[in-house]
């Protein structure tokens, strides 16, 4: 059975979502949860394209072990002399880079010949070459090129020093009928001299159908996203082409090395850090995936699970809740909680969790593996802290208009205020912005429970908008508008933030 790569692009591609930016330590965080999965590749950023993204590349490099650690890179000397710089202390590194070859993009964006373009390809694979040995070539809109083109200039990579070839249906265009004949024709052009890789954009909602057809044809790679996140309509889902290569290993007699128990975790802290939620009828990880309401389907799955379903829970790492810690719970077994789950921490940073645990303890009966991550997730994606809450107490009911009082710190200053709103949220919100005097727009307001009961841990996640900049911002609290409270800070320090660099 073949084994297919896995090649995660969560950190890159996915970060191009709108509003699915991340901090270098949400990346490291990530990151460390990918190569729990263990993914084949990790494409960690562009390292040209911001500090934040080159520091995230050397920092991932530097801290986790396991996949290949790669950087994209433009057909450009600079972006991948960069790229070797990110990369140089990386146990294993890849630079990846890509040319346009389409006669659209040629002619409108990069004003350039084929031949030109056939040209700096190739001189480019050959300097990445002289840095790493592992070198992976795209051309950038492969579907819509000339296809005895693009053979010719995948021929011409591969003979430069490209170990991988990656066909990029960079605007979702392809079908799979379609896209299993273009990998067809370059694996008979190729042969074995490189690993044919695919990246499949979901424009037209055919990414994984589209990556599985040329997987049938000879791909040994598919670049994917965690929860398919990724530019415009998203990418290749991960844990859709994972899980269909394991359900019918009968039908493509390949498979991956991928740990699929940690299918929903990782599908879940992604969500978290980009604050994109997964839509409930969404294949493998979505809340309704292995939910059944019809009772013909109930009845079948009571007498055999096989009957309805293809796959079980368990696969994916989808268990039902335990109750794993409580306010009599030591420093220690905390740690150890923590770790079995999957995060890697320093003392200190376990230290400060520790002491919102005891809080959290305090207030919650019970607590859940949910409540640990949502505390976690928290702590990591914390903006340095311009403004801060000191405390909130909130006056409302039927016949009363609902006022908030508002405490904060900004710098070193305490502040103060009062005021009215339509809701509790609402008037805390007013208090927030009379105190810090921004200007920001709300443009997303959203509220979950993280587990179930009345002592429930809620999250909020918020985005604002100001002078074009858009930032998100999640809290999480027992009393909801406290949690309100701590994800419209945290966005306006993230602002902030923004502001300064």
């Amino acid at each position: 059975m073949r084994k297919i790569r896995i090649f995660d692009t969560t950190l890159r591609d996915g970060e191009q979502s709108p509003g699915a930016s991340m901090n270098v330590d949400e990346k490291i965080q990530l990151a460390r949860q990918l190569a729990a999965l263990k993914v084949d590749i990790i494409e960690a950023g562009f390292a040209i394209s911001s500090p934040g993204d080159f520091e995230a590349i050397k920092r991932i490099g530097d801290e986790i072990e396991g996949p290949v650690l790669c950087s994209l890179a433009r057909a450009k000397e600079e972006d991948i002399k960069r790229a070797w710089e990110a990369l140089k202390d990386a146990p294993k590194k890849r630079i990846h880079t890509f040319h346009s070859t389409s006669d659209i993009h040629l002619k409108y964006q990069f004003r350039v010949s084929r031949e030109e373009a056939l040209k700096r390809s190739v001189a480019m694979v050959e300097l990445a070459r002289s840095y790493v040995e592992d070198v992976e070539f795209s051309p950038m809109d492969a579907t819509r090129t000339d296809l005895q083109y693009l053979l010719d200039v995948v021929e011409a990579v591969v003979e430069a020093g490209a170990s991988t070839v990656n066909i990029p249906d960079t605007v979702g265009y392809t079908t799979p009928a379609e896209f299993g004949e273009i990998i067809g024709a370059i694996k008979k052009r190729i042969r074995e001299k490189a690993v044919i890789s695919v990246h499949c954009h979901n424009d037209l909602g055919l990414a994984v159908a589209n990556s599985l057809a040329a997987i049938s044809n000879g791909a040994g790679q598919v670049e994917c996203t965690v929860n398919g996140i990724g530019e415009r309509a998203g990418n290749c889902s991960m844990e859709e082409v994972v899980m269909a290569l394991r359900t019918r290993k009968d039908f493509f007699n390949a498979g991956t090395g991928i740990n699929t128990k940690e299918i929903v975790r990782t599908s879940r802290l992604v969500s978290k850090i980009t604050g994109i939620p997964v839509q409930p009828n969404k294949a493998i990880v979505g809340a309704n995936a292995f939910a059944h309401e019809s009772g013909i389907h109930q009845d079948g799955l009571l007498k055999e699970k096989t009957t309805y379903e293809i796959m079980t829970p368990e696969d994916i790492g989808l268990q039902s809740t335990k109750l794993v810690m409580g306010k009599h719970s030591g420093r220690h077994a905390f740690k150890t909680r923590l770790k079995e789950l999957g995060f890697m921490l320093n003392q200190e940073e376990v230290d400060s969790l520790f002491e919102k645990f005891k809080r959290l303890a305090d207030q919650k009966k019970e607590i859940y593996d949910e409540d640990l991550e949502a505390l976690v997730s928290e702590a990591t994606a914390r903006a340095p802290e311009l403004y801060s809450l000191v405390d909130l107490s909130i006056t409302s009911g039927l016949a009363q208009k609902p006022t908030a009082m508002v405490k904060m710190k900004i710098g070193e200053e305490i502040f103060d205020r009062m005021e009215h709103g339509d809701g509790p949220v609402d008037a805390t919100y007013k208090a927030i912005v009379a105190i810090t005097k921004t200007k920001s727009t709300l443009r997303k307001f959203e509220v979950k429970s993280i587990t179930g009961g009345t002592d429930a841990l809620g999250e909020v996640s918020v985005s604002l908008e100001e002078d074009g900049r858009v930032v998100r911002g999640n809290g999480a609290d027992t009393d909801i508008i406290v949690a309100a409270a701590k994800a419209y800070i945290e966005a306006l320090n993230r602002l902030a933030l923004k502001k300064a660099t």
